[in-house]
């Protein structure tokens, strides 16, 4: 297919046109979105402060990302491939996870180029980190991960000795720390906190172990909007946790791992009704997209409204009004394309006049939606994912994709 140039920020008439060219479900993702993002958070972080892309948030932006951040976090050996398949510099590469083995190591260590890091979230993380490094006769940048009280990372009380360790590694290089505590934190006394403990624990460190500590990537969890009513004022959130890092006693490097705040605004889910009817009294429209495909933080669409609309209706309430206005507005609970009571998108949305062959638009679908949903679930194809370009340009990057093949069973090898 041809290569469509947009406008940005996408109206509806532009929106309707990548329906039509490209049919429904449809993911759309706009580079030009994160541009703007990365713009403002450099502008109101304290100079100096890098940024890390967890890319598990969205693969198909990565090519963009990438080249607007320092960093790109990987969490498995599929991930990898990915960089490699794109050209990722490995020193741009944080290898991470909390399940490593020798081959994926091994791999990450192949290139002539090592990694940004490598994160250690175990005794025995650190032993295979060490001998996949003597092995490849090199000396790998490590990062040691800080539980916040889960399964992931390393205890605090365990860091002086596995420090020292790390101090009689030939082949490994102490970097400094690495903390993720959680996604979604509005609470700014919540990472006060975090950012607290964390100076403390780097002083305690250093002093324990006579090591220094260069280095600290850290992942806030800055929060998205994604429903009605959970609007917040950034500018004044992000003014407050800027002022927390600059007042870190902490004088090293920092890094913010993000995710889902770099990207969540980029993307557009577009779905087509395909039937309507009244059961009981409710209001149904049944549309070809559905859950596995559209996921929004905790899964709780159903429970919440997201901001979405229908295309060409200007003026009809939108997803989280209380009253409609004339005669066409009234509620609607959209269900998607699966063969389960569970397949609720929205309840009780005031969404006008539906019927087959209109399309809903849902915002702030850039993270996760693509890489988190049930996407196998009763063998329903994948949707196409458009891409546009930081010039506006509009590119296929991932056909419709059939899942049958991957639900099918082999027959009996002789």
């Amino acid at each position: 297919m041809e290569r469509i140039l947009v406008e940005h920020p996408l109206g509806d008439d532009a929106l309707r046109l990548f329906a039509s060219a490209y049919g429904t479900p449809l993911y759309l993702y706009d580079a030009r979105s994160v541009v703007d993002r990365v713009r403002r958070l450099r502008e109101v972080l304290p100079s100096g402060i890098e940024l890390c892309y967890a890319m598990k948030a969205n693969t198909f932006l990565l090519p963009e990302v990438a080249s607007l951040v320092n960093r790109v976090e990987v969490c498995s050996p599929g991930e990898l491939r990915i960089c490699r398949a794109l050209d990722i510099p490995t020193g741009q590469i944080v290898v991470s996870g909390v399940y490593k083995d020798d081959q994926t190591v091994d791999e990450a260590l192949a290139h002539r180029a090592l990694p940004a890091a490598v994160t250690v979230e175990s005794a025995a993380q650190l032993d295979l980190v060490a001998r996949a490094a003597a092995a490849r006769g090199v000396r790998v940048p490590v990062l040691l991960r800080v539980t916040s009280g889960n399964q992931f990372g390393l205890d605090p009380d365990e860091l002086p000795g596995i420090i020292r360790r790390l101090g009689e590694a030939p082949h490994l290089e102490l970097r400094g720390l690495q903390f993720f505590s959680g996604t979604q934190k509005t609470s700014l006394k919540r990472i006060a906190r975090e950012v607290a403990r964390l100076d403390e624990l780097i002083a305690r460190l250093e002093e324990a172990t006579g090591q220094a500590i260069a280095e600290l990537e850290y992942g806030p969890g800055l929060p998205v909007s994604y429903f009605a009513g959970d609007d917040f004022d950034e500018d004044a959130y992000l003014a407050a946790f800027s002022g927390m890092l600059a007042g870190m006693a902490f004088g090293g490097r920092i890094t913010l791992e993000l995710g889902r705040s770099l990207v969540a605004s980029s993307g557009t889910y577009l779905t087509s009704v395909v039937d309507t009817k009244v059961n009981r009294g409710q209001r149904y429209a049944i549309v070809d997209g559905g859950m596995h495909q559209l996921v929004y933080y905790g899964q709780s669409m159903a429970m919440r409204q997201p901001h979405v609309r229908v295309l060409g209706r200007e003026g009809v309430p939108g997803a989280g009004s209380q009253e409609g206005e004339g005669a066409d507005a009234c509620r609607w609970t959209v269900c998607g394309a699966l063969c389960t009571v569970n397949d609720l998108i929205v309840k009780q949305a005031q969404l006008g006049a539906l019927e087959p062959g209109d399309i809903l638009a849902f915002a702030n679908v850039g993270a996760y939606s693509a890489t988190e949903g049930i996407a196998l679930f009763l063998s329903r194809d994948l949707p196409r994912v458009v891409r546009i370009g930081f010039d506006g340009t509009a590119e296929l990057v991932r056909d419709g994709l059939g899942t049958d093949v991957l639900n099918t069973p082999l027959p009996s090898l002789p």
